[in-house]
């Protein structure tokens, strides 16, 4: 029996895939579940398992761009699965090869002292160029270097060292190509600006450093990170700044009453942003362990476009590649961004006196269409207050209970 293999639908909305990389060849025996290949849509990269055992026969070549619905692959599940490794084709003769005949040698003209000598006029003339006159050749009767030799000679930019040169010229997947549409569009559909502050990180730093070890050991390995930080500091700022938590559609406002914070992470196959739901409502603890959940998944390729759907603002952070300032761009259709860097210790004046503390640059582009600048620069404010005063604003006095130790 031969069976259609057909590409499901990853999810609503999306019509075409495209297949990134066979794991197979045409002719191979496949078992069912076994992945065969992996697919491209505009919003995730995904596994295509076989549907049952037997011979596969492709029917596209990776970088198609194949509808949803259409066969990609035959199964022949009435195939024996083969025993046994393939037979070893016996070594063949060897033949000697001919020595190579040497190249005949063209003539050299034998060099005489006028080889390479300039006249009068042709040194005085490489004498202003600042030129040598060994590196140029003469043209002259045996080698002798002419004014004309002189007057086209230039300078020498440097020797070329022999290095590769090559080019190589590679398809972006739709993955790629989806988020650099988004990119665009982002840039050229709306009215992006961004404000910076700076955050004195000493009080987190003083809050981990006291807890992180507790934390981990309560809660299973997860670890005590800046992300819930920022996190439930994003929250509470978006309560204060509701416009900061809306998006535009047409000639209307959405705005949310709750928060579902998009985190971007890295992963194998580019910039991934999945989707913290219901941050507002989550413990310390459920946000770092979501966050982990999430990351594991985009880095293992297992990432699916329910994990990626939605999101009402995003938080992304720089700094884990070494960043001191950026202006991140707005992640559509969402209105607002909020960009972390690297912590650096800075001098900074405290009460009059210098001194020095571990700071963070802070960014935040928004749409201006429905953000303000007081909306915008009191929410970035807001997100300041709370990291600089953790102790008030996000564990309410109770770091032991906030943090479920």
């Amino acid at each position: 029996m031969i069976l259609e293999m057909k590409v499901p639908s990853p999810g609503e909305s999306i019509k075409e895939v495209e297949i990134a990389t066979w794991l197979v060849k045409d002719g191979d025996y496949v078992e069912k579940d076994q992945a065969i290949a992996e697919v491209d849509s505009d919003k995730a990269t995904l596994e295509l398992p076989a549907e049952a055992s037997g011979i596969i026969t492709l029917k596209a070549e990776e970088g198609d761009a194949v509808a949803v619905g259409a066969v990609v692959c035959l199964i022949d599940t009435s195939a024996a699965k083969p025993a046994g490794d393939a037979p070893v084709e016996a070594p063949k003769a060897e033949v000697k090869a001919e020595a190579p005949k040497a190249a005949p040698v063209a003539a050299v003209p034998a060099a005489t002292y006028a080889s390479g000598a300039p006249s009068p006029a042709a040194r005085k003339i490489l004498d202003e160029k600042n030129i040598a006159p060994a590196s140029i050749t003469g043209t002259g009767k045996d080698g002798r270097i002419t004014k004309d030799d002189a007057v086209n000679a230039v300078p020498s930019m440097g020797t070329p060292t022999g290095g590769s040169r090559g080019t190589e010229r590679t398809k972006l997947s739709m993955l790629r190509r989806k988020v650099a549409e988004r990119l665009v569009a982002a840039k050229n559909e709306t009215a992006m600006l961004t404000t910076f502050n700076e955050v004195n990180m000493t009080p987190i730093n003083l809050i981990r450093n006291e807890y992180k070890d507790a934390f981990k050991a309560k809660h299973g390995g997860i670890g005590l990170g800046y992300m819930s930080f920022f996190t439930k500091a994003v929250t509470r700022a978006l309560k204060l700044f509701p416009d900061v938590n809306s998006m535009m559609d047409g000639d209307h406002k959405i705005a949310f009453d709750f928060c579902d914070i998009s985190i971007a992470v890295s992963g194998p196959k580019g910039l991934m942003v999945p989707v913290v739901r219901n941050a507002e409502n989550l413990t310390f603890r459920g946000v770092e362990a979501d966050i982990k959940r999430l990351a594991l998944k985009a880095r293992d390729g297992q990432i699916t476009v329910d994990d990626m759907t939605g999101g009402t603002f995003t938080i992304t952070n720089g700094g884990v590649f070494g960043s001191m300032l950026s202006t991140p761009i707005i992640n559509p259709p969402q209105s607002g961004i909020l960009g972390m860097h690297n912590i650096i210790e800075r001098p900074i004046a405290v009460n009059g006196k210098v001194e020095i503390h571990p700071m963070m640059y802070v960014a935040l582009s928004y749409d201006h269409r429905i953000i303000d600048g007081r909306e915008s620069v009191g929410f970035l404010v807001a997100v300041k207050e709370a990291l600089e005063n953790p102790l008030e604003l996000l564990l309410d006095n109770n770091p032991k209970k906030a943090l479920e130790l």
